[in-house]
C-alpha cells in the first residue's frame, strides 16, 4: 500500500512529540494499526498517544504478556493490544478487539496478526529504521487523521 504521508522522526524525543500529536488526532472508532520490526519504536508511540488522551501521569506499560490494555480518556476508551504472542487470529474475538473496532480508539501492534478481523477502514502507520532515527508512513483510511496532524504541527 503507497503511503499517504511520511514524516522522518530523527529521534526518541521526535517520536514522542509525533505520538502525542497522533493520539491528540484519535477519535472512537478510528483503528490505527502499529507496523515495524521489534524496537522500531511502536510501543513508544503508542504510549505517547495515550498519555497525550489520558494524561501524562497514567502508568502505560507494554501489553507485550498481557495482550492488551485499556485506558479510559476523554475521547472514549482506548484499546491497546500487542499481537505478537498471539496464538491465532481466533484469539481477537476472544481479547474482545472484534468488538470494540468502530466503537473505541485502537492502537494495535503487530496486526499481521489480525488475520480476517483486519477492519478495511484501519489507518498503517509503518515504523522503519533511518539512520539514527526513524521514518514513519501512514497509509490507508487516514486522510481525516493527515488532515488533524497537519492542523497540529
Amino acid at each position: 500500500m503507497k503511503p499517504l504521508a511520511e514524516f522522518l522522526l530523527p529521534d526518541e524525543e521526535a517520536g514522542r512529540r509525533f505520538g502525542a500529536r497522533l493520539g491528540l488526532c484519535l477519535r472512537p472508532g478510528m483503528t490505527v494499526l502499529l507496523q515495524g520490526p521489534v524496537g522500531a519504536g511502536k510501543s513508544h508511540l503508542a504510549r505517547a498517544a495515550i498519555r497525550a488522551l489520558a494524561g501524562e501521569a497514567v502508568d502505560v506499560p507494554s501489553p507485550t504478556f498481557t495482550l492488551v490494555q485499556t485506558y479510559e480518556t476523554p475521547q472514549g476508551e482506548v484499546w491497546h493490544a500487542d499481537l505478537y504472542r498471539l496464538g491465532d487470529a481466533g484469539e481477537v474475538a476472544e481479547l474482545g478487539l472484534a468488538d470494540a473496532m468502530g466503537r473505541d480508539i485502537l492502537l494495535i501492534e503487530w496486526p499481521d496478526r489480525l488475520g480476517d478481523y483486519t477492519p478495511t477502514d484501519a489507518i498503517t502507520v509503518t515504523l522503519a529504521y533511518e539512520g539514527e532515527g526513524r521514518r514513519l508512513a501512514i497509509s490507508g483510511a487516514a486522510e481525516g487523521l493527515l488532515a488533524c496532524l497537519e492542523g497540529s504541527a
